[in-house]
């Protein structure tokens, strides 16, 4: 029922393939239109959206090692590194 085609990147130019599954795939979602970007290009885009998250300076309650955290400590509780949070959680 579906067939390769070869379509043209709209943001490097470039030529990619628009495979039968991803068709396939894109008919099963009921998405109208065929893709205008390749992979690199939507990856691209997708994690140029993306904020950076903000990193805070913390220590380790359980081993007094500095560590960074996505979230700002909070007086008076307890903040684990990456490696002392893991074996909490075992």
């Amino acid at each position: 029922m579906f067939q390769d085609k070869t379509l043209k990147c709209k943001d490097c130019g470039k030529d990619f393939v628009f495979t039968a599954g991803e068709q396939e795939f894109y008919a099963e979602k009921g998405f109208q239109n065929e893709p205008q970007r390749c992979k690199e290009c939507r990856d691209a885009r997708k994690n140029a959206t993306k904020g950076s998250r903000e990193m805070f300076d913390a220590v380790c309650a359980e081993c007094g090692k500095p560590c960074k955290v996505p979230f700002n400590p909070t007086e008076g509780k307890p903040v684990y590194c990456s490696e002392c949070f893991a074996a909490r959680k075992a």
